[in-house]
Formats: structure tokens, C-alpha cells, sequence
């Protein structure tokens, strides 16, 4: 029986990497990455890097493919299907790496950034995989320590308030309003800036772009100074290197 593990391997530090992840990467012979392209080269070498770190050569082998492009551009009720059509895409690719490169008794790996079970389609694609009964195999997950988490570190605070809940979704969910009865929302995948929205809050803003790597850009404060500052970083950051990943968490301040 092929296996596989399913590896969180942190936001972006090397040293984020979880003695279970050190151990799952040594106990692989295959690992999977999927290249999103020159623009992102940045997200493939520092995979590279942390097998380099924990493995000797010549213990294992790296097959890459290409992943495939999604339609950005689709929104509102043509969002859900564009997801979709590419989650099966990417299905089809893991589906042929593990049928074509993965020997009946070898065990493989995805390395997911951050931790596999937030805001990650690895483990859906995986269960898509298996539902179509051509290729057999088992997998488990090691957890990893996710952007969330690396974010309130670097900003010395915590998630939630005392008594309190916290959430977490998405830009696109922001934009359709402050979630009720929440004061604490961290914000993912925010492409549109989504927090400009609430600059005329009571609230601070804690923001993170390129955690844990050496790009690493923080600004933290009330949010109606912070967002022109986070714009223009952000926009710049962009520039520079093409791409940008990153969160933040909006707290309000109690209201009377």
C-alpha cells in the first residue's frame, strides 16, 4: 500500500519545521511539489532548502509539476465552480504523480505551507483522489505551525480576549461585514485590501506579509494609520518580487 504524508511545514522559518514534520520528511522517498511558476520560484526553493537541511542527498527524490492556473477573475456565484474546476485539475495531477512516481510500497509527501487543515485544499484533493478508485493509498497529516499563528507571535498578542471569541475567514467574506458578535477577525487571502473597508473603526490592525522568511514585512497599530502604510509596503513588496502572501487580525476596541 502506497502512503502518504500530508506535512504542515510552517509559514515560511526553517525552523518552524515540527520534530514530527522532521521525521515524517525523513521517513519519504518521494516528495511532490507543485511549481506555480517563475514568479513564485521563491515557494519551491525554500522547500528545496528544507529537505536540503534534514535529509542527506540521495536519500529521496523531488517530482514537480505544474500546477494549474485558476480563474482569479471569476466572482460572485461563478467563484464556488472556477474553485472547484481547479481543485479537480490539481486532482487529476496528483492523481498521475502518485499512480506514475510513488512505488506500491513507497511512501510520498505534500509539503503544505502553514498547516494543512486551514484555508488548504490538499487533504479535499487527496479524499477526491481516493473517491475515484483508480490509485490506492493511505495518508496522515502533521500539523504545522500556520500563518495565523506565526502573525500574533511576531506581533506579541494573542488571538482572542478574555471571554471572547475569535474568527477567522476570509477578504472576500470581510467585505460583506464585520462578523456579528466578533471583535477579533483574522483576514485571509485578502487580495482586494479588504481592511480599507473598516479604516474609520475603533480598531488596531496587525498585519504580516512573508512570515517566518527573510522578506519578512510587519506593521501593527490603530487601523486608520496603519492602512496607508500597509498599502504602500504592500504595493511595493508586490513590485519587487511579484507575489505576496499575507494576514492579519482586526480587533476592535470595546464599545460602551
Amino acid at each position: 500500500m502506497r502512503k502518504i504524508h500530508v506535512i504542515g511545514i510552517g509559514a515560511g522559518d526553517p525552523e518552524q519545521l515540527t520534530l514530527q514534520a522532521v521525521r515524517a520528511l525523513r521517513s519519504t522517498d518521494v516528495f511532490f511539489i507543485l511549481d506555480k511558476g517563475e514568479v513564485k520560484a521563491d515557494l519551491t526553493r525554500l522547500r528545496r532548502d528544507m529537505l536540503d537541511t534534514h535529509l542527506p542527498q540521495g536519500t529521496y527524490r523531488v517530482v514537480e509539476a505544474r500546477d494549474p492556473e485558476r480563474d482569479r477573475a471569476a466572482d460572485g456565484a461563478a467563484y464556488s465552480p472556477a474553485v472547484g474546476d481547479w481543485r479537480s485539475a490539481r486532482a487529476d495531477i496528483y492523481e498521475r504523480l502518485i499512480a506514475e512516481d510513488l512505488g506500491e510500497e513507497e511512501t510520498g509527501a505534500f509539503l503544505v505551507w502553514g498547516d494543512p487543515s486551514l484555508y488548504d485544499s490538499t487533504l479535499g484533493i487527496l479524499e477526491e483522489v481516493l473517491g475515484r478508485g483508480a490509485v490506492a493509498f493511505e495518508y496522515d497529516v502533521v500539523p504545522g505551525i500556520s500563518s495565523v499563528s506565526a502573525l500574533v507571535a511576531r506581533h506579541r498578542t494573542g488571538l482572542n480576549r478574555i471571554a471572547r471569541p475569535v474568527q477567522i475567514t476570509t477578504g472576500r467574506r470581510l467585505a460583506e461585514g464585520f462578523p456579528e458578535g466578533v471583535d477579533d477577525v483574522v483576514v485571509m487571502l485578502d487580495a482586494q485590501q479588504t481592511f480599507r473597508q473598516y479604516a474609520q473603526e475603533d480598531a488596531d490592525i496587525y498585519w504580516g506579509a512573508y512570515l517566518g522568511t527573510p522578506d519578512e514585512i510587519l506593521v501593527s497599530g490603530p487601523i486608520a494609520e496603519a492602512a496607508p502604510r500597509i498599502e504602500r509596503l504592500r504595493a511595493e513588496a508586490r513590485e519587487r518580487k511579484g507575489w505576496i502572501m499575507d494576514t492579519y487580525l482586526l480587533r476592535r476596541h470595546p464599545r460602551d
